[in-house]
């Protein structure tokens, strides 16, 4: 983890790269069933750290990535918040998608927002972004209302099955949501 590359402030939060001290309070993350809830699973710590080298590779690669998120005020780790290629097979690939996993004590604080908002911003004004898109699984009530407050715009047409999990899985249908560039207000 190299801990440079570019860094995103917000009123309250710090959206910055990876570093070894995040580690174990995102493998609790990725354990706690609630947080995970949307998920096939809980991850196990070995492949939470593995999720954090793939994080890292694509701030190599693709110039950016999911951020670890901190509270400024404190310094603490909540979370990780940021852009990211979809890598699977649908119907609006390619395309880059913004997503959040935030610890079960940050809920409710608009912090997903206010982040993705950040990340958003960079996607589109740094990145040169055309448009970003976000997904959920239907059950996935709470992120839905964060894709909004973005000003996201959903079309059942572009609903999908996610393509990693078997058909009669509870989470396989998703909802696809889109901002354009010009929509966000930034230029284009």
């Amino acid at each position: 983890m190299t801990g440079l590359g570019p860094q995103l402030h917000t009123p309250r939060l710090l959206l910055r790269r990876w570093r070894e001290a995040d580690l174990r309070p995102f493998a609790a993350l990725n354990a706690d069933p609630t947080v995970m809830a949307h998920y096939t699973a809980p991850l196990t710590p070995a492949r939470s750290d593995h999720l954090v080298d793939r994080i890292e590779s694509a701030f190599t690669r693709d110039g950016f990535g999911l951020w670890a998120v901190e509270v400024t005020a404190t310094g603490q780790f909540i979370g990780l918040t940021g852009l990211a290629e979809v890598t699977f097979a649908a119907h609006f690939v390619p395309a880059v998608e913004v997503g959040w996993r935030l610890a079960r004590q940050a809920w409710g604080n608009g912090y997903a927002t206010e982040a993705a908002r950040a990340a958003l911003e960079y996607g589109f004004e740094v990145v040169g972004l055309d448009e970003i898109v976000s997904f959920t699984s239907v059950p996935n009530r709470r992120s839905q209302a964060v894709m909004r407050r973005l000003g996201m715009t959903h079309d059942p047409a572009d609903d999908f099955d996610h393509p990693h999990l078997p058909a009669g899985h509870r989470l396989r249908r998703h909802l696809l949501y889109r901002i354009t560039a010009a929509r966000h207000g930034g230029p284009r």
